[in-house]
């Protein structure tokens, strides 16, 4: 399929591109005015758990892609938008591969037998399946339709080995919510990385020396034998974070047993700080992309939720965006995502929407692991003017 011809937004013409109207929509849809209160990101440092082994991580990914489209040699970073109105698989499957032959196709990541992980995000359990109004999938989790056309694609590109990696909340998600229907065909594993298996126990897997609040994670030692790691986030709002997107997808990939407070907890409640503004948790994201770098992000926008994260908050309702991105930059992915949902990527923190926790995109851009601005992203597919779905906050 013929690429696409690639825009630019800048981040200077952001609202205006918008235009008043969509400027208009966007504040109704969310009920408020961005803030413009400045604030400097404060640091914070806590003890890491202790280490029994060691383990050097995957190189961060380049944010240059090896193979760079012709017509934007100039951009440090790229990304691709997609538009679906369903989860065919057929026309899924047509549009994930026009995006990815945008960014280059997939030569330069896949090479012959390699080994790819693929990290939905699958977060909350089965349990609230009777009282939701349409399925999981639907709402708040990554689609299984999204990783199954993708699994076809990496594996035409010579993927030897294909594993769909989650912590799970619920041991009931991979079947109730069509993974194992989708993997079987496939041949792909499903693992559940909350547990050790198919280890005896977890292993180190280190930050580095950019770390902000662990320099080291306990994580299923299957992350470490992977050749290729993929993030495939749902486009969705954040109570802390302002976004969940792909860069905080990978709060998942921790086992929830070592990093809780209190036994009784069914969340990572140790990841998280403040109540009122949280400068932890949006570090601790970008400490675990750091020590499991992603090599590209697809972001599932096509039926998913607004006003928050997953059924737990209120005012959660579905929306249609029909939208995808992908980027083998995850910061870039993020960043163009963020602003299809009406938000400034590179808004300071404690302005909207990043106004409960520090913006993780700028501290995700600091610390090496792509680029947030607008200007620095060559974009294919339609301008993000053209299809912007401005999204209602988590309160």
């Amino acid at each position: 399929m013929k690429p696409s011809p690639l825009r630019l937004i800048q981040r200077r013409q952001f609202i205006k591109l918008l235009g008043l109207s969509g400027l208009s929509i966007l504040l109704a849809r969310c009920g408020l005015a961005p803030k413009t209160i400045q604030a400097p990101l404060p640091s914070l440092t806590a003890p890491p758990p202790t280490a029994t082994a060691s383990l050097t991580p995957s190189p961060a990914p380049s944010t240059t892609p090896t193979t760079a489209p012709s017509a934007t040699p100039a951009y440090p970073s790229h990304a691709a938008i997609g538009q679906a109105s369903d989860y065919a698989p057929g026309k899924l499957r047509q549009e994930l591969e026009r995006m990815l032959d945008d960014l280059g196709g997939l030569g330069d990541l896949i090479k012959p037998g390699a080994r790819v992980g693929i990290k939905p995000n699958l977060t909350g359990g089965t349990w609230t399946d009777p009282t939701l109004p349409v399925p999981a999938t639907e709402l708040f989790a990554t689609h299984p339709a999204l990783v199954g056309a993708l699994a076809e694609l990496l594996i035409d590109a010579g993927a030897g080995s294909i594993t769909i990696m989650d912590g799970l909340g619920d041991p009931l998600i991979y079947s109730k919510w069509g993974y194992e229907q989708m993997a079987q065909p496939l041949g792909a594993r499903l693992l559940d990385l909350c547990l050790p298996k198919p280890y005896d126990d977890f292993m180190v897997f280190p930050v580095g020396a950019r770390y902000a609040i662990y320099d080291s994670f306990y994580l299923n030692a299957a992350l470490s034998e992977l050749d290729v790691f993929i993030s495939v986030a749902k486009l969705k709002c954040h109570t802390t974070t302002g976004v969940t997107l792909s860069l905080k997808n990978l709060i998942g990939i921790a086992p929830t047993s070592l990093y809780r407070n209190k036994p009784e907890h069914n969340n990572r409640s140790s990841f998280h700080g403040s109540i009122t503004f949280d400068t932890r948790l949006p570090r601790v994201a970008v400490d675990l992309n750091l020590a499991r770098p992603v090599h590209l992000s697809i972001i599932d926008g096509i039926f998913t939720a607004e006003g928050g994260a997953g059924p737990w908050d209120k005012g959660l309702h579905q929306v249609k965006p029909g939208l995808l991105v992908a980027s083998k930059d995850p910061v870039a992915a993020d960043a163009v995502a963020a602003a299809l949902m009406g938000f400034d990527p590179s808004a300071a923190s404690k302005t909207h929407p990043f106004t409960h926790g520090d913006n993780h995109l700028a501290l995700a851009s600091a610390a090496g692991l792509g680029t947030h601005n607008l200007d620095e992203i060559g974009i294919a597919g339609p301008a993000i003017r053209e299809v912007v779905y401005p999204f209602k906050p988590a309160n």
